[in-house]
């Protein structure tokens, strides 16, 4: 198999550029689409890597793609449906070739729709504080990667660029967007999540968790945007690996940027830990494949 070509920060000078976030870099096209370019940047503790995942941008936009057409049903999303390399000259389509998406602009909502299936991360450390997660009362006993007895809407405030988001109440979420939209966020968001659950357990995947964002149309329809469902937004735990982590009390392996985050809490600079601020070490050539290789594999299971 040939080596994907890596694209670190995208240049489309036929487009204004809207923004560049984490992974993606945004342009705008009239004042009516977003063409969004999904770099192979990584971070991770919030710091982009200096070098780029070969191919990262390619299966992320790929998986979402995926997503998209099967969860169309559940919720509108923001594809145009109009190949992205139509809008750029014909030097920069090699730039968005299989990267990109052609999006309708909407108003974003400032909520990060998380829903949590298994309780893991911030979940199981808030839930061994306060037996809840988000304002959510949960049984007593639960451990490290236990089964929720049903999913959960957990929302996050959308932090400023740089910040981390911050968990919210389902409360909180009335207050920034009103009460019928806030349950039409929770609703879809769950019913979104159940349905992707079940198809990627077919296909020997537990998806932990993951977030949504919505948006708003000309008419105030609420719209599925921006990713969905990839191993950046979401926390996939291979089937045959889960049951042997789930007993020791360890996190199972997951189809993410963890393997970096392994390494660069290990990594020692004049002998002291990476601080977790800019610049970020320079990631090690076989960090940079094994994480490759993690991306790949979850799109192959999930599209075999």
């Amino acid at each position: 198999m040939s080596t994907p070509v890596s694209l670190h920060t995208s240049s489309i000078q036929s487009l204004p550029l809207l923004a560049r976030g984490k992974v993606r870099d945004n342009y705008a096209v009239g004042d009516d689409r977003i063409l969004m370019v999904a770099s192979d940047r990584l971070s991770a503790f919030d710091v982009i890597m200096g070098e780029p995942i070969p191919g990262k941008g390619e299966l992320l936009t790929q998986m979402a793609l995926f997503w998209f057409g099967k969860l169309g049903h559940v919720c509108p999303n923001h594809l145009t449906g109009v190949a992205p390399e139509t809008v750029v000259t014909a030097a920069e389509v090699p730039q968005v070739k299989g990267r990109s998406m052609l999006v309708r602009r909407l108003k974003p909502i400032p909520v990060e729709a998380v829903v949590r299936g298994y309780l893991a991360g911030s979940g199981w450390t808030e839930y061994q504080a306060s037996q809840s997660v988000c304002g959510v009362k949960l049984p007593p006993g639960l451990r490290n990667a236990s089964k929720l007895p049903e999913p959960i809407f957990t929302p996050a405030g959308k932090a400023a660029a740089g910040d981390h988001d911050e968990n919210i109440s389902f409360q909180d979420v009335v207050a920034i967007v009103g009460p019928a939209l806030a349950a039409q966020i929770r609703d879809t968001s769950i019913a979104l999540y159940r349905e992707a659950a079940a198809v990627a357990l077919a296909k020997g995947m537990i998806i932990a968790d993951t977030k949504f964002e919505f948006g708003l149309d000309q008419a105030g329809n609420m719209v599925l945007m921006d990713e969905v469902l990839t191993p950046d937004s979401s926390r996939y735990w291979p089937v045959e690996a889960y049951e042997a982590a789930f007993r020791s009390g360890a996190n199972p392996p997951s189809y993410d940027k963890q393997f970096v985050r392994d390494w660069l809490e290990q990594v020692r600079i004049d002998g002291k830990p990476w601080n977790k601020k800019p610049p970020a070490p320079r990631l090690p050539q076989e960090v940079i494949e094994k994480t490759a290789a993690k991306y790949r594999e979850a799109l192959q299971r999930l599209a075999a």
